[in-house]
């Protein structure tokens, strides 16, 4: 019969060895047990166990023990905090709820019901709704409507960061703070692309304020806390994890969200995100959620993003963006193999502003920026933040690529205009005695030269030349690309066409050269001009 000591010796080696299997030494595990009643936790950190056979004095990895065998080091685990709570005790003091309230007008009562005249239920409602005189009309009266948001202290003098939807359209603005005190905010600046207000308080004493950190600095798996007021619960703290980097959700030109698993909820927006080191690395702005409430998927604005706008809108009460003038298309495989590039990288050119920047520097539709102030542009949604971030007026080298060369332009960089809207030319249509337009099909699409009354019946530009797209018969490539009747075929491959043989030819000549696909520069609905990468031959 074993006794409870033989039971407990036996025992021992085989904990121990699962204990070594699970990367912890036996004083860690140790700390997974729950302390004494009425004891706190230890917050020191946990010793790294001695490798077995050291008798204490530890050996480097790979170093033989004295049975001449190299040992293993054990795989020491990287820990959560034991406790969040000091991080929180100093920095809850720097974040604000934000409420706001604005007047809305609206009808007053409900609407009398729509009854056909002589109805035997007229009378019985305009007697019901006190309706009987015969101007009395609907009634209009305002009332206020309030919204919460959360927001932090960035600058002891009393300047506040914030969402734009948490302030827009507001009338009154108040920064409620963790002591109970409240002060009325006025706004300095706000950027509806970024979602970013900046908000001035003007308190008795010096604020608390937060460190904006480096949010180039975070990895997937770094610990993150949110602090702010969701449902109107002031000082709530969540925390989790980055979940992802430079996500974008489509939200605008420039999004490039950090995804955090943190519980965010309604009343969390404009708040911050804070790293371990108690810095701001984000701004808690939108959340995805079936019910409203956190399911895991949270968005903050990361603090590179935010740092430049933060800073022109305190500067100057607005922001004051890069602009080059030109529309781009993302670069596919499709068209770059059609474009003789290596790798599909860099924005394609599909349109240029008249008189803009661009227009000035000599860049051209189809050309690829693949380089920008000597910055690479390696996706085509990078070089909207890239350009936005250069300074007004500066000049810089964008490096291109034009038909197979690199090409270097120097741009002088435009102010992009908010307000600014791009009048379409008009000219006047000059009569002329066209011959009938001559037809034929290339690749399905039936084309002919462009008309007088085609120009008139599919709207198109009178700045607009090349090849009219007829029709374009079912289950072509140029169908599933979405050519359409009425589109303008303007280049094959970066040279210009004005006749439906050109077309063809341009084609044929692609075909002999063993290209696979051909790039077209189509005109579009709008007249707007877009690059469609269109297969001309079987995969081999």
């Amino acid at each position: 019969m074993l006794t409870d000591r033989t039971r407990r010796s036996r025992l021992a080696p085989f904990l121990l060895s699962l204990a070594l299997a699970a990367g912890l030494g036996l004083p860690a595990l140790a700390q997974t047990a729950s302390p004494p009643t009425g004891q706190a936790p230890s917050a020191a950190p946990l010793p790294v166990p001695d490798e077995p056979g050291t008798n204490g004095q530890g050996s480097a990895g790979g170093q033989p023990a004295s049975n001449g065998q190299p040992q293993v080091q054990p795989y020491v685990r990287q820990s959560a905090p034991p406790s969040f709570a000091d991080l929180a005790e100093g920095l809850i003091d720097t974040v604000v709820n934000i409420s706001t309230s604005q007047r809305v007008t609206g009808s007053r009562g409900i609407p009398i019901p729509q009854v056909p005249d002589g109805s035997p239920f007229q009378e019985f409602f305009e007697d019901f709704f006190n309706r009987n005189g015969p101007g009395d009309r609907q009634q209009e009266r305002s009332r206020r409507v309030q919204s919460l948001g959360s927001g932090f202290v960035i600058d002891p003098s009393g300047i506040i960061i914030t969402n734009n939807h948490v302030i827009a359209d507001s009338d009154e603005i108040i920064a409620n703070f963790s002591d109970g005190s409240k002060l009325t905010a006025k706004l300095i600046g706000h950027d509806a692309k970024t979602d970013l207000a900046v908000l001035k308080v003007e308190p008795r004493a010096p604020l608390k304020a937060a460190r904006i950190g480096d949010s180039r600095k975070l990895r997937v798996g770094d610990w993150l806390m949110a602090i702010g007021n969701p449902f109107g619960f002031g000082g709530t703290v969540t925390v989790g994890i980055v979940s992802a980097l430079e996500r974008d959700i489509n939200s605008g030109p420039y999004d490039r969200f950090i995804q955090t698993d943190a519980a965010i909820n309604r009343g969390n927006s404009g708040g911050p995100l804070f790293n371990l080191d108690g810095e701001v690395v984000g701004i808690n702005t939108a959340i995805i959620s079936p019910t409203g409430g956190s399911i895991g998927i949270g968005f903050a604005v990361p603090s590179e993003v935010a740092g430049p706008v933060i800073d022109q809108l305190r500067e100057f009460g607005e922001t004051r963006r890069g602009w080059l003038g030109v529309r781009i298309q993302e670069v596919t495989d499709e068209i770059a193999e059609s474009l003789g590039l290596e790798r599909s990288a860099g924005a394609l050119i599909a349109g240029v502003t008249d008189g803009g920047p661009a227009a000035e520097a000599g860049i051209q539709p189809g050309d690829v920026v693949i380089e920008f102030n000597g910055t690479p542009v390696d996706a085509m949604r990078e070089l909207p933040r890239i350009v936005a971030d250069t300074p007004v007026g500066q000049t810089v080298d964008v490096l291109l690529l034009r038909k197979g060369e690199r090409v270097t332009r120097q741009v002088r960089v435009g102010r992009l205009e908010e307000s600014e809207e791009v009048a379409a030319r008009t000219t006047e249509e000059q009569p002329s005695d066209e011959p009938a337009p001559v037809s034929s099909t290339v690749l399905g699409m039936s084309l002919a030269p462009i008309s007088e009354a085609a120009r008139e019946q599919y709207s198109i530009g009178p700045d607009v030349d090349g090849v009219l797209v007829e029709s374009v018969e079912p289950g072509t490539e140029p169908e599933e690309k979405r050519i359409r009747p009425g589109d303008v075929i303007v280049e094959v491959s970066q040279e210009r066409v004005s006749t439906p043989a050109e077309v063809s030819a341009r084609i044929e000549k692609l075909k002999g050269e063993g290209r696979r696909s051909a790039l077209l520069l189509v005109s579009g609905a709008n007249n707007e001009l877009r690059f469609v990468a269109v297969r001309i031959a079987d995969n081999p």
